[in-house]
C-alpha cells in the first residue's frame, strides 16, 4: 500500500479493453442525442428537458439499483461526492452545453466539444499533476483535427452573441473535465449502476430548480416529444451513464474524454445508414483523423502475458478501499 501522493507522470499502461470499449459504446448512445434533443427543443425549452429527461431516469435507477444483490444506501459522505458529481456532468454540463449551441455555431460547439481532452489534461496536471505522454497529447490534437474537418462545411458567421456562446461552451468543457475527475475518485468500491443513480437523483434536482425559470414557454408535449424524452432518459441518460461510470473506474479522465470524439464520427455514420446522406472525401479523412487521435490517446498497446492491470489508486499512490469500508464514513 502507498502512503501520500506520486506526483511523478505515470506510466502508459493501456487500459483495459473492456472499459475501453464501454466508453466507445457509451459516445456511441450519446451521439444519437443530439439530434433528439434537437427535435425536442422545438417544443419543449431546455432547462425543462434536463429535468423530465433526468427525472425519469432518477425514478428508473431508483428501481434498478434497489435490484441489485445485497444493495443498500451508501453512506452519506460518498453520497454526497456522487452528488456533486451528477451536478457537474449533469447539471452544470448540459445546461451550458444548451446554452452555448444555442448561442454559438455547430462548427464552434464541435470543436470546443473536442477540445474537452486537452481541457481535462489542463486540470489533471493542475490538480494533481499527471501529466500526459506525447502520444496522447498527439492523438487529442489529431482528434481536433479531425473534427474539424468533419464539421467545417456547417460554419456560419453566428449572430451577436456567438463569442458568449463560445464561452459557455468552454465553462461547459470545465465542467465536464472536472466531472471526469470527481466520478473517477468516488466511483471506486461501488457498482457503476449505484455510481449513476445517486448522480442522476443530484442532476435531475439541479434541473427541477431550475426549469421553473423556463414557465412562460411550458405547453404540453406531443406523443412524439414524450416518446423521445423516454429514449433521452433510458438509452442517453441510463444506458450510456452506466457504461461510462463502467469505464472511468479503469480509463484515465483524459483518455475517457478523447473516446468521446468518436461521437461526430458516429453521428455522421448514422446519418449515412438513416438517411442516405453522402459523405464526402474531406469528411471521410476528418473520420480516420479522428479515429487515429482516438486510439493513439487511448495508449492502446496489447498487454504483457500474466501481467494484472495496476489498480486505477494504485497510480496516484492512494489504496483501493471496499464498499463496506465507504460506507462507514
Amino acid at each position: 500500500m502507498n502512503e501520500g501522493v506520486n506526483l511523478s507522470p505515470p506510466s502508459d499502461t493501456s487500459p483495459p479493453w473492456t472499459a475501453l470499449l464501454a466508453i466507445v459504446a457509451a459516445a456511441l448512445i450519446w451521439s444519437t442525442s443530439f439530434a433528439v434533443t434537437k427535435v425536442v427543443l422545438d417544443n419543449v425549452p431546455p432547462m425543462t428537458i434536463g429535468a423530465i429527461r433526468f427525472a425519469a431516469a432518477a425514478l428508473i435507477l431508483a428501481l434498478l439499483v434497489r435490484m441489485q444483490k445485497g444493495w443498500k444506501p451508501v453512506g452519506r459522505r460518498p453520497a454526497l461526492a456522487m452528488g456533486g458529481a451528477g451536478l457537474l456532468g449533469i447539471t452544470a454540463y448540459f445546461g451550458l452545453e444548451n446554452i452555448g449551441v444555442d448561442l454559438a455555431t455547430a462548427t464552434d460547439a464541435a470543436i470546443i466539444v473536442a477540445a474537452f481532452p486537452i481541457i481535462t489534461v489542463i486540470l489533471e496536471a493542475v490538480l494533481h499533476r499527471v501529466l500526459p505522454s506525447l502520444p496522447r497529447i498527439l492523438g487529442m490534437t489529431l482528434a481536433v483535427a479531425g473534427v474539424w474537418l468533419i464539421v467545417r462545411q456547417s460554419a456560419s458567421s453566428g449572430g451577436g452573441h456567438r463569442v458568449l456562446g463560445d464561452v459557455i461552451l468552454l465553462a461547459a468543457g470545465i465542467a465536464w473535465a472536472a466531472y471526469n475527475i470527481v466520478a473517477r475518485r468516488t466511483s471506486p468500491g461501488y457498482s457503476p449502476l449505484t455510481s449513476t443513480y445517486y448522480q442522476t437523483v443530484a442532476g435531475a434536482l439541479g434541473f427541477v430548480l431550475l426549469c421553473p425559470l423556463e414557465y412562460r414557454e411550458w405547453h404540453r408535449p406531443s406523443a412524439a416529444d414524450l416518446g423521445m424524452l423516454a429514449f433521452l432518459a433510458g438509452m442517453c441518460s441510463i444506458a450510456a451513464f452506466v457504461l461510462y461510470n463502467f469505464g472511468l473506474r479503469d480509463v484515465p479522465s483524459s483518455t475517457a474524454v478523447n473516446v468521446l470524439n468518436l461521437v461526430p464520427v458516429f453521428g455522421l455514420l448514422s446519418a449515412v445508414v438513416v438517411t442516405g446522406e453522402s459523405v464526402g472525401v474531406t469528411e471521410g479523412v476528418g473520420c480516420l483523423i479522428v479515429i487515429t487521435g482516438v486510439v493513439l490517446g487511448s495508449g492502446v498497446r496489447p498487454r504483457p502475458a500474466g501481467r494484472a492491470a495496476p489498480d486505477i489508486h494504485d497510480r496516484a499512490g492512494e489504496a483501493p478501499r471496499k464498499e463496506s469500508e465507504l460506507e462507514k464514513k
